[in-house]
């Protein structure tokens, strides 16, 4: 039986990881906040893009030649991270991306990953996956950008050097709360029916734009900003998710500290209760000793 010193090391040991986890519970409700209006702050830019998309192809007659024929090879690029205490955060993205690839049929030897996050990475690599290249994770809203711009430029440098024209996201998408789910994202090529739905919207004033540069630099200048607010969503998207099952992860350690607290306070009443009886017990068999001595 444990003595109530020893009751009284573990609760305190208790307290204080139970401070951290609020710590970190704390940190983790305040990084989704931030992370979740990068997305929000995206919706304009998006929009913008989407716009010069439609004057561009209301100028063009037909749907445009986006397609390159190429060989049936696909790059995904996983949106992981390289942290701890996210519960099942890396597992579920990496389980969901295999499992489309699959169902996509591209075959295990015709497909590489681009990896966000060394946990994420060695996961797949585990399963056998091809991993082409292991990202770090950027540490806050200001660091995705650079982010983004790499890996834009390994996405080119994969289509034109080594002919992959199929690019898929795959990242967890945030929700709400400690809610979040994983999403797939076919960057390239770019759907089709989507632009042309684009081209077929009416715009909403009766002046259209005009502009004097070469259609075909335009639209491809376009395309690439479509590609750059793509990766940078996922990018804060996973990010906010990150922190979402950080969240949830902390909430259920804090519980167990709690419920743990509540059986070792328990514990340490009883056990205290116990030696007072005992200690009580022993100054009443001393005085009935000390009685019968007199007597």
């Amino acid at each position: 039986m444990q003595t109530p010193e020893a009751l009284k090391r573990k609760i305190q040991s208790a307290q204080d990881l139970l401070g951290v986890v609020k710590t970190m519970k704390a940190l983790a409700a305040v990084s989704i906040r931030q992370y979740q209006r990068s997305v929000e702050s995206l919706a304009d830019y998006n929009r913008t893009v989407e716009m010069g998309l439609q004057i561009v192809l209301k100028d063009r007659q037909g749907a445009p030649d986006i397609d390159r024929k190429g060989a049936r090879r696909l790059v995904a690029i996983v949106f992981g991270t390289d942290q701890g205490l996210c519960g099942q955060f890396n597992n579920i993205i990496t389980q969901h991306a295999v499992a489309e690839l699959d169902r996509m049929d591209f075959k295990k030897e015709d497909r590489g990953f681009i990896v966000v996050g060394m946990k994420a990475a060695d996961i797949l690599s585990d399963t056998g996956q091809n991993v082409l290249e292991v990202l770090t994770q950027p540490g806050s809203t200001a660091a995705i950008t650079s982010m983004v711009q790499d890996i834009t430029m390994l996405l080119e440098e994969l289509r034109f050097k080594r002919s992959i024209e199929n690019m898929v996201l795959f990242y967890n998408e945030y929700l709400s709360g400690a809610n979040y789910r994983p999403h797939t994202l076919r960057l390239l090529p770019v759907d089709r029916t989507w632009l042309a739905d684009l081209q077929k919207q009416k715009w909403d004033s009766r002046t259209l734009p005009m502009f004097t540069m070469e259609w075909e630099r335009l639209f491809r200048s376009i395309i690439r900003e479509y590609l750059f607010v793509s990766v940078y969503r996922a990018f804060a998207n996973s990010l906010a998710s990150e922190n979402a099952s950080r969240l949830a992860a902390m909430q259920n350690a804090e519980k167990n500290i709690e419920e743990r607290l509540e059986e070792l306070h328990v514990h340490f009443h009883r056990q205290r209760q116990m030696t007072i009886t005992e200690e009580l017990l022993d100054i009443v068999a001393g005085f009935e000793v000390l009685k019968a001595s007199r007597a």
